[in-house]
């Protein structure tokens, strides 16, 4: 039974207020300070309204960390202060690292982007699409697929291939046949999944819009594939370890449990609970994967928890062309591919999602401040992040709830960029 938890919001603003923990160090050129410190106040708040339990920022301008500090609480029931050390699981911010060990993959020659993701992984060669619905939405007819589903197609989820959480044509055919959204504490592989997933028709033939799905998953595997390593092995070998992202892991150490902060779900009528995983579109069966269970499902997709400034790092290197404190994970060119504007993902009839993350094209057509080249995803668990080449600008937002009642993110990125001098 799931145990409700009260918040007195004076006392919420009153403990943020005395216990916040940061770094702050406002270099003379990024931001004003004054302007800046607007961060507090509405994180600050959204903590004490009960929206969140707590959050850590981290915002870089001109290679500075202008901002880290943590707010709240990173377990409401212990009263457990956030620290800027804290570990959230970050879902689908994943798939900007996995993208990258994709593209590194490129790089060295191991494939080409335009491959049939079929020459590595057979079980992908005769896919099947769907082209008839019953006005129920559920399958009527397929035919097989006219172009094979390259690499690029699934960096830029054009592949037609969708999650079981998103209600299309697909739900029920992946739920049925077992196909998770990606993380889970049972003791699962990621080769058994993906050929599952095969088995499944597509949405639409490859290249031919955006769909969200478990294009990075099947990434992931075609990592593994290539490289003879498990994703992990590969994503510490070349992008977290070079970049020293040490507190950023698919399952956290036994030494490093206690850093991982709560999951909260904010339920209707009685404000923040701990999650039991049921309570979202998407079902967890323990919303603590990372530091229990089999601990054997490298989720490409979705799968990583890290703290904001190690995912910081990893923005870092992107906005420096590829490059961090003298290491190179990436070419300059790798880089400019990602950030380029690819495919039309959020159906405002531009092109706007790259390989990995989303791309303002036309700030005219956002309602956020931001500038043109800015590339941006979030996580699922309430976690974001955005990369300003313009202004030479990372950010990033962490906190832990779904489903989540609160716009603080976005009023973050208000935030930062009214601070800009």
């Amino acid at each position: 039974m799931k145990r409700k938890l009260f918040l007195l919001p004076f006392l919420l603003t009153l403990l943020s207020a005395c216990t916040a923990h940061y770094e702050f160090a406002v270099g003379d050129d990024d931001f004003s300070s004054s302007r800046l410190a607007r961060v507090d106040q509405l994180v600050d708040e959204a903590v004490a309204n009960g929206e969140i339990p707590g959050a850590v920022v981290f915002v870089s301008r001109h290679g500075n960390t202008d901002l880290l500090k943590a707010y709240g609480y990173a377990d409401l029931g212990s009263e457990k202060i956030m620290q800027t050390d804290a570990i959230f699981r970050i879902a689908s911010m994943t798939k900007a690292i996995t993208s990258v060990a994709v593209m590194i993959l490129n790089e060295r020659g191991y494939i080409s982007l335009g491959d049939p993701v079929s020459k590595y992984i057979p079980a992908f060669s005769q896919m099947k699409v769907i082209t008839e619905l019953d006005e129920d939405g559920k399958i009527v007819a397929v035919e097989d697929a006219k172009k094979p589903i390259r690499i690029i197609d699934l960096l830029s989820h054009s592949s037609g291939i969708s999650y079981p959480f998103i209600a299309n044509a697909l739900q029920a055919p992946y739920v049925e046949a077992g196909i998770i959204d990606g993380l889970t504490s049972k003791n699962m592989k990621l080769e058994s999944q993906m050929m599952l997933l095969a088995q499944q028709p597509l949405l639409f033939e490859p290249g031919e819009k955006f769909q969200y799905g478990l294009s990075t998953d099947l990434l992931g595997y075609l990592v593994e594939v290539v490289s003879g390593q498990t994703l992990p092995e590969f994503i510490a070998a070349n992008i977290t370890g070079p970049l020293k992202m040490n507190d950023t892991w698919f399952y956290l150490p036994s030494a490093e449990a206690d850093r991982l902060v709560t999951l909260y779900a904010h339920v209707e009528g009685e404000g923040l609970i701990v999650s039991d995983g049921t309570e979202s579109s998407i079902k967890l069966d323990n919303p603590n994967y990372p530091i229990e269970g089999a601990r054997t499902y490298y989720c490409g997709g979705a799968g990583l928890s890290s703290t904001a400034k190690d995912y910081g790092r990893f923005l870092l290197m992107l906005l420096n062309d590829g490059a961090l404190d003298g290491v190179r994970i990436l070419s300059r060119k790798s880089v400019e591919l990602m950030s380029a504007p690819r495919i039309d993902w959020d159906d405002d009839g531009t092109a706007d999602f790259g390989l990995g993350f989303n791309v303002v094209s036309d700030l005219g057509k956002t309602d956020q401040l931001g500038s043109v080249g800015n590339l941006a995803w979030g996580g699922a668990f309430y976690t974001t992040f955005w990369i300003d080449p313009e202004e030479d600008l990372v950010a990033v937002f962490m906190s832990q709830v779904r489903p989540v009642k609160s716009d603080v993110a976005a009023k973050f990125q208000t935030a930062v960029y009214q601070a800009l001098k």
